[in-house]
C-alpha cells in the first residue's frame, strides 16, 4: 500500500494542533524525540547567551518552539534560531520564521548524520541563513559554519571552554564555557 503524503498546508494544519512537535519533509511529518540533560542545558545556554547579547539591539533568539522553513516541503525545529533586523514568518500565527541569519543545532548519536549532512544542505536554501553552529552533547566541542561571499562554506572549529565563536551574522561572540556551563557529560548513550 503507498503512503499517503501530506502537503505542507496539511502538516500545517496537523502541526499547530498537535500535543507533540513533529518534523516535515517531501510530504512526510517526522515526530521529535524529547533530549537528554546535556543537550537541553547546552541549547538552553545558547539561547540564554544570545537572548541576553540582544537585549538592546534588533535581533531575536529563537528557542525550539520556533519552526523553520527551508524549501517549500521542509519545516524544521532547529535547537536554536535568531534574526537580526525584521523577522519574517511564513504567516499571521507567526509560528514559522522563513529568515534566519544564524542556525543552532546540538548533536546527538542518532541525528549528528542529518545535522551535518542533508538538513544542513537543506539548511543552506535559505538565502538569509549566514552561519550553522553544531555543537556536541557529550564533550566540549564546536564546528562553526560561515558562508562566504562566493556562497561557499567556510567550517571552523573550537574545542576547549576557553574559546570563543564569533557570530558575525548576528553580532555577537559565544564563549565555549558559558555554552557548556552546568553541563555534565556521562557514557550513556543519548535518546535522540
Amino acid at each position: 500500500m503507498p503512503k499517503t503524503l501530506l502537503t505542507p498546508e496539511e502538516y500545517l494544519a496537523i502541526e499547530r494542533e498537535a500535543p507533540y512537535k513533529s518534523e516535515y519533509y517531501d510530504g512526510e511529518m517526522f515526530a521529535m524525540a524529547g533530549v537528554r540533560a546535556p543537550h537541553d542545558l547546552i541549547a538552553g545556554n545558547v539561547h540564554g547567551t544570545l537572548w541576553n547579547a540582544f537585549r538592546s539591539r534588533p535581533c531575536r533568539a529563537h528557542t525550539s518552539s520556533m519552526r523553520v522553513r527551508t524549501v517549500a516541503r521542509h519545516y524544521t525545529y532547529p535547537d536554536t534560531s535568531a534574526v537580526c533586523g525584521e523577522p519574517q514568518y511564513l504567516d499571521e500565527r507567526q509560528d514559522t520564521l522563513l529568515n534566519p541569519s544564524l542556525i543552532v543545532e546540538v548533536l546527538s548519536p542518532s541525528t549528528e548524520a542529518y545535522d551535518r549532512g542533508k538538513k544542513f544542505e537543506l539548511y543552506q536554501s535559505i538565502p538569509s541563513l549566514r552561519e550553522y553552529l553544531l555543537l556536541a552533547s557529550d564533550r566540549v566541542h564546536a564546528d562553526l559554519y560561515v558562508r562566504q561571499a562566493s556562497g561557499l562554506w567556510l567550517l571552523s572549529s573550537a574545542g576547549e571552554l576557553d574559546d570563543v565563536l564569533t557570530m558575525e551574522s548576528v553580532g555577537c561572540t559565544l564563549k565555549l564555557a558559558d555554552l557548556y556551563e552546568k553541563v555534565e557529560f556521562d557514557a550513556a548513550p543519548e535518546l535522540q
